[in-house]
């Protein structure tokens, strides 16, 4: 029986990601993530599942970020019976995020019904709390490299690929037909996660593109970081840092810790608003060896920040004005805590909102990011005169050089390299640079594209 690869998403956006196999061992699932960003695109996620979830008889996560597990309870609650598996770092994460995904979810559908902004007459969460905590049960736990027997000749592993704690490369072997998939592709110069382990060989690839038209500007973030919080707060400002909870959060009370130490910031309060970033300290900490830093600059990392964790502590950030630094999720503003210090301090052009990482089309920090001042807030308009900013130097993902330079040190060039996960003219860019650049055989799927990986694997 040959072996089918089917992409249900992240082929025309950086969300979304789900890759169906069709294996003599049944049906395989590589990741299972939520659509973001544009309506268009948010609508996906009300829609079936492409295929029945019950016939579905494996899942393999890359990483724990909604935009790739997001799905799973929807999936679960539909009919998927089999197991999930990941790694012990994603699966340690999976169980903090989701719930918290149901959570909110359902707090929207709530809020909307109280304040009627929805068109629907009931709105109802797309799965709630407890469907995650019940899709947490599906879960198995792997090491990395460790065989994942998935039956009648097919298999799996999970491989290092940096970007943030667990996340993997999945390998698959499929009666010797080989599928690699880089899930979200880590930097080889990331200051606090170990690089992507290499490339091996394989039949068919599949790579994502988020920054596959840019290369991350060389200066150590640091630098740009600590120029914006003197200047901001030596005039009295607060200092709004969106982030997502897992991965930037880290990344920032890093950089904050050595530019403190150096004395090359104020001596401002600096606080951590986000109950999920707070609960993922203790997970990333079980985890060293996926990590660069020692364990005392891990442990100054937490220490230089008061860490918020009651919506009363959160209500009284907005009352007490800056100077101050307050890093906060969503990372896009597409929810969470940072929408609420937003509305208190955005208004005032004494602060600045600095956007530290990607933003998808149809966000809000993308709506930012172009120049739009202002912003659809809990049913209302919200003035923006605050300095909006960009931090470039702070991505978690590997940009177009560097994925051409790990590509590069494969063994043998995979015979297709399919690109996905990124923004059209991104996936596209990155997709003539292989062609050009590398001489390998590439392509942009589109939508529901099947490819038959053995007959690719024979030729």
């Amino acid at each position: 029986m040959d072996t089918f690869l089917r992409f249900l998403g992240a082929t025309d956006t950086v969300t979304g990601s789900r890759y169906l196999l069709e294996t003599p061992a049944g049906r395989i699932l590589v990741d299972c993530g939520l659509f973001q960003g544009y309506k268009t695109l948010r609508e996906r996620n009300w829609k079936p599942f492409a295929v029945d979830p019950a016939s579905i008889d494996a899942v393999l996560i890359t990483h724990a970020h909604l935009d790739h597990t997001g799905y799973l309870p929807a999936l679960v609650r539909d009919g998927f019976r089999g197991t999930i598996h990941a790694t012990h770092g994603t699966t340690d994460l999976s169980r903090l995020i989701l719930p918290d995904s149901g959570r909110l979810l359902e707090e929207q559908a709530s809020f909307a019904t109280r304040h009627h902004t929805s068109k629907h007459e009931t709105p109802r969460p797309l799965y709630t709390e407890q469907d995650a905590l019940t899709a947490l049960e599906r879960f198995r736990s792997h090491r990395f490299d460790d065989q994942v027997p998935l039956g009648n000749g097919v298999s799996a592993r999970f491989v290092p690929a940096g970007h943030i704690l667990g996340a993997a490369q999945v390998h698959v072997d499929a009666q010797g037909a080989r599928v690699h998939l880089t899930g979200d592709l880590g930097r080889q110069d990331d200051p606090l996660m170990q690089p992507p382990r290499a490339l091996e060989e394989t039949d068919v690839l599949v790579t994502e593109s988020t920054y596959g038209n840019r290369t991350h500007p060389l200066e150590d973030p640091s630098t740009p970081l600590g120029e914006i919080i003197t200047r901001v707060c030596s005039r009295g400002g607060v200092v709004l840092l969106p982030a997502f909870a897992v991965g930037r959060a880290e990344s920032l009370l890093l950089h904050l810790s050595r530019l403190r130490r150096r004395g090359e910031i104020p001596d401002v309060p600096v606080y951590l608003n986000s109950p999920m970033a707070v609960n993922a300290s203790d997970i990333y900490g079980r985890y060293p060896q996926e990590q660069r830093i020692s364990s005392h600059e891990f442990k100054a990392m937490y220490s230089l920040a008061t860490l918020v964790r009651t919506v009363d502590e959160s209500k009284l950030l907005n009352l007490r004005g800056g100077p101050a630094v307050i890093i906060s999720a969503s990372g896009m503003l597409e929810g969470g805590r940072i929408l609420h210090h937003i509305v208190a301090y955005g208004s005032d052009p004494r602060n600045a909102i600095v956007l530290t990482g990607f933003q998808a089309g149809g966000t809000r920090g993308a709506a930012l990011q172009r120049g739009e001042r202002t912003l659809r807030i809990y049913g209302r308009d919200v003035s923006i005169r605050a300095e909006v900013l960009t931090l470039q130097t702070l991505s978690a993902h590997a940009d177009a050089s560097q994925i051409l330079d790990w590509l590069r040190a494969s063994p043998t060039p995979p015979k297709v390299t399919f690109v996905t996960h990124g923004e059209p003219d991104a996936s596209d860019a990155l997709r003539r640079r292989i062609q050009n650049t590398l001489g390998w055989t590439a392509h942009v799927p589109d939508l529901g594209e099947t490819v038959n990986v053995t007959e690719i694997a024979r030729s």
